[in-house]
């Protein structure tokens, strides 16, 4: 008897800003992810200020901008699809990009010709009885709503977003069933730009020292202003999420609607009472995304939170009851490590609304420095588990690394292999804990724009796109090791996990 339900939904993630390219056709417009631009092989890209915008802006013709082309998806979906197929593929995540529906956001009806792109790719799926699942926004957004809103942090944005997201439901919920409404949602608080569109020196000029890296320590104005523009633009996606999920619970109670966050476990680095609460404290902040999506309200020590802190949230009007109407049906979530927290602030830098991570000398790190945990995860899901009572479904995981092809054009990944069996071996332990787990989609199934350094070279997949940071390449495909592995896998529901 199998350790997984029978109908699991095993397969892989991916998103439309990091895999479609096909930029400006069909009537396209660019969103904000598609003005960050490569800086380097191992430079955090998804940063940006004023200065990196107007760059981006002046000098479009000559910069790199790797979201723009993806892998192709767009042109070559029927052959990426056939590939899921082969390796037995019961679900795909994926993004809509609502720039290829509505290329500046405030079109009064969608683009026609990117309303049947996506009924082609959820027809495709369909051919291979893969279930569609469906991130609605997966970070970008129209580049319109940067410039005249600041991204997030207005509520201007919400009536067209809700136009965008109604229009999504309306079309395609009979070929959908499974929907996210935001993609990891705590990032916006972590990369303010990123996750939320927010240029930090838009209203102000901000002193930034020439010292200044984007994930280190940030000066006091810019952590004051990071902590204020983040979470008003956290709060209205709450509430457009909530709204949707609300609207779609009315007019299509056949769709699932799930959240979807960053989990990120943490251990006191010591017994030390401190260094206990310390871990509680973020721990607490790493759930508190879901118990306001899935739990339906604000905790109190949140908001004790902002008061200590000086956020002053402009509540939306009625927020209390449209955050209580709209509790989603399941937990998604994405996980890659975990971390070692201390209360000694000398030791350990505030960055943004994260702290610094510190090593963990019982684990094993991959080349990027990210510690390998699987049973991390099964504590995770053990305490969603008490916590929300909810269903669970792991849409992202996986390990990144450097990988050229080999002579026989492959990738011997066995690295890849061992990271995912572990954490199967793991989520297998969890379901037996009495864990609800729907599915798992590793991330990055066909490798893809990585999203920390906009590059070809971090690569996630199964398959091989032949592709540099640059774009050279032919785009052809190569099957890694790791795809024959995982189609054994998928084909056993999890049984055999041997080399």
């Amino acid at each position: 008897m199998s350790r997984f339900p029978e109908n699991f939904l095993w397969g892989g993630a991916t998103s439309a800003a990091q895999v479609e390219g096909g930029r400006c056709e069909d009537g396209k417009g660019l969103s904000h992810l598609d003005y960050v631009y490569y800086r380097g092989p191992k430079i955090p890209c998804n940063f940006m200020l004023k200065k990196d915008l107007e760059k981006a802006k002046a000098e479009e013709a000559t910069l790199n901008f790797p979201n723009r082309r993806g892998i192709d998806f767009f042109h070559r979906y029927r052959e990426d699809i056939a590939l899921l197929a082969e390796m037995g593929f019961k679900s795909f995540r994926m993004s809509i990009s609502w720039t290829r529906l509505f290329p500046t956001g405030k079109e009064e009806t969608p683009c026609p010709e990117g309303v049947e792109f996506y009924h082609n790719v959820f027809r495709e799926l369909h051919k291979y009885n893969i279930e569609p699942l469906v991130t609605m926004i997966h970070y970008e957004l129209p580049i319109t709503f940067v410039d005249e809103f600041n991204g997030w942090e207005s509520p201007q944005i919400i009536p067209y977003c809700m136009k965008y997201l109604r229009f999504l439901i309306d079309e395609y919920k009979d070929e959908v069933t499974y929907w996210l409404t935001f993609n990891e949602i705590n990032m916006v608080t972590a990369v303010p730009w990123l996750g939320g569109g927010i240029l930090l020196d838009r209203y102000e000029e901000l002193e930034i020292p020439k010292t200044f890296r984007p994930f280190g320590p940030l000066p006091e104005k810019m952590a004051k202003r990071w902590d204020q523009a983040s979470h008003q633009a956290l709060h209205h996606q709450f509430i457009a999420s909530a709204m949707i999920v609300k609207y779609a619970h009315e007019t299509a109670p056949r769709c699932r609607i799930g959240n979807m966050f960053n989990l990120h476990h943490l251990y006191p680095e010591t017994p030390s009472p401190k260094d206990a609460y310390r871990a509680l404290e973020e721990t607490e902040y790493n759930m508190f995304f879901c118990d306001v999506m899935a739990g339906g309200a604000y905790p109190a020590w949140i908001k004790a939170y902002y008061r200590r802190h000086n956020i002053e949230i402009q509540w939306y009007e009625g927020y209390e009851e449209i955050l209580k109407e709209g509790k989603v049906d399941f937990i998604g979530l994405s996980y890659y490590l975990s971390s070692v927290v201390t209360a000694d602030p000398q030791r350990q830098e505030r960055i943004g609304n994260f702290m610094r991570l510190l090593q963990n000398p019982h684990l094993e790190t991959s080349e990027f420095g990210w510690q390998i945990d699987p049973i991390a995860l099964r504590i995770s899901l053990n305490e969603l588990r008490d916590r929300f009572h909810l269903p669970i479904w792991i849409v992202e995981n996986g390990i990144g690394a450097f990988e050229t092809l080999t002579e026989d054009r492959t990738v011997h990944d066995n690295y890849r292999i061992s990271y995912l069996r572990s954490h199967i071996n793991a989520m297998a332990d969890a379901i037996e804990d009495g864990v609800d787990l729907m599915g798992y989609t590793p991330w990055g199934c066909i490798d893809l724009v990585s999203c920390s350094l906009v590059s070809m070279s971090k690569r996630y997949g199964f398959v091989y796109v032949d592709a540099d940071d640059e774009g050279n390449g032919t785009y052809d495909r190569y099957r890694k090791d790791s795809f024959y592995w995982y189609k054994k896998v998928i084909a056993t529901n999890g049984e055999d996990l041997s080399d």
